[in-house]
């Protein structure tokens, strides 16, 4: 029993070595989300049906522009290393100041990837808003409602304390 035990704890350690460095889009992604400034990080791919209504609307395009102070990551995952920049081009989203277009190098298919810097990633798109290296809001599932992402980043800014409030007996 001890050498099984033994064994086990042996094979945990190796698996936990031989995990994989966070590839560049995680790393640039993971530092830019400790800005002060809210970040919105939106893992896509362009090949994907949920995504593509999600820019029809155009609704990307305006809480972009309506938000010049948050910065947007479209991170383009499951997509065998390509950016999509050529779809997001198609709905004006290229050249906004408050951009940034990223691909994980990830492969599509069984072997895609699992998780981005370390948080669950089970479906696409997922939108996550950051600020000072917190994570916020996490929406994992499904096409965003844009009303709902406004709020969200109207409530990231807004300041509140437990001060002064009654304590619980």
């Amino acid at each position: 029993m001890s050498m099984l035990r033994l064994a086990s704890v042996f094979i945990l350690l190796t698996a936990i070595s031989l995990r994989a460095e966070p590839s560049a889009a995680e790393q640039k992604v993971l530092e830019a989300t400790k800005s002060q400034e809210l970040s919105v990080v939106h893992l896509w791919a362009p090949w994907c049906s949920n995504c593509q209504a999600e820019l029809k609307g155009g609704d990307w395009l305006k809480i972009v522009r309506d938000n010049p102070r948050v910065h947007f990551y479209f991170v383009s995952v499951w997509n065998g290393g390509e950016d999509g920049r050529a779809m997001l081009k198609k709905f004006d989203l290229v050249d906004q100041p408050n951009v940034t277009i990223l691909a994980d190098p990830g492969p599509r298919g069984k072997d895609h990837i699992k998780q981005f810097f370390g948080l669950p990633l089970s479906w696409i798109p997922t939108t996550w808003v950051y600020k000072g290296g917190d994570l916020r809001y996490a929406l994992n599932y499904g096409e965003m409602r844009f009303p709902v992402l406004q709020q969200f980043l109207e409530d990231s800014n807004c300041e509140w304390s437990h001060k002064g409030e009654p304590q619980i007996e």
